[in-house]
């Protein structure tokens, strides 16, 4: 039964952190309602990326790259202009740690002193991954990445080609 016991216990301890979020992990891109990935985005379709620059950077090479303002950039494809909307968003992969909470348990235990602290609480661990999300819509406000956009392809092509600029820009510096 000892043996039972402790192999339950080494077993809790070892699998003891629990994610409880866990940041998506996107190769190249993909495209999704902005809602969905992230809940305080706007309902249209985006053009997702991951981005591991420092913060701002994006908006740095939009500024350079492009007639901006704010967060919003006009682009012209094909003779038709699009309103660039974008991003930077942070999903961070959280995780539920228990090994502290039982290690100032067991402190607690053997000092005989009680903690009412906050510091008695579950630790939750924090590692964030931060994304770029682009929004695009024609001079209409017409979603341009919605899978039923006459020129969807055309405007995909482009993302696709500023999202390589952006990258390759970064690597020269």
């Amino acid at each position: 039964m000892k043996l039972l016991t402790f192999f339950l216990l080494s077993l809790f301890f070892y699998t003891s952190c629990i994610p409880l979020r866990i940041a998506p992990n996107i190769e190249d891109y993909k495209v999704e309602v902005g809602k969905k990935f992230k809940g305080k985005l706007p309902n249209n379709y985006s053009f997702i990326f991951e981005d591991a620059k420092a913060a701002n950077t994006f908006y740095n090479y939009i500024n350079v790259n492009y007639k901006s303002i704010e967060n919003k950039a006009l682009l012209n494809i094909n003779d038709t202009e699009y309103f660039l909307s974008f991003y930077e968003v942070e999903i961070p992969t959280k995780y539920l740690n228990f090994i502290p909470f039982f290690v100032d348990a067991g402190l607690e235990a053997a000092l005989n002193v009680s903690s009412d602290s906050e510091e008695s609480e579950i630790e939750v661990t924090r590692i964030g991954h931060w994304y770029i999300v682009l929004i695009v819509v024609d001079t209409y406000l017409q979603d341009a990445l919605h899978p039923k956009y006459e020129n969807r392809d055309e405007v995909l092509n482009y993302l696709k080609s500023l999202k390589h600029g952006y990258e390759n820009d970064l690597k020269s510096n």
